[in-house]
């Protein structure tokens, strides 16, 4: 399970624009990468795209229910700011440690 992340040679500009857009349109881009067979089997967008794809439903499911809490709910759109952020990093080729995701993610073998 120790796998060393490819360098910085081995990860394009393509795969950063990619991973960027993952991070930015969470679920329908990371879906369409899983159905491109040139892209979904790239080790850089593979670890980007699952991690991708999980955060924006946890995100989606959280400021859903924050959305209920009147005064809580004003801030909720607040935490779309993380994906920006995820977005900027990925698209510099850096890997991304999400807490509970990353090993989620891991864990069931899809990064």
């Amino acid at each position: 399970m120790s796998e060393t992340p490819p360098t910085q040679a081995e990860v394009s500009s393509d795969d950063r624009l990619w991973a960027l857009l993952a991070y930015l349109i969470p679920i329908i881009i990371p879906i369409i990468i899983l159905l491109m067979e040139d892209k979904k089997n790239r080790p850089f967008l593979k670890a980007h795209t699952f991690q991708a794809l999980i955060l924006g439903i946890v995100l989606i499911v959280l400021a859903s229910i924050l959305a209920l809490i009147p005064i809580v709910g004003c801030f909720s759109p607040l935490i779309y700011i993380l994906l920006i952020v995820y977005a900027v990093k990925a698209y510099r080729g850096e890997y991304i440690n999400i807490p509970v995701i990353t090993s989620f993610v891991k864990n069931q073998g899809w990064a």
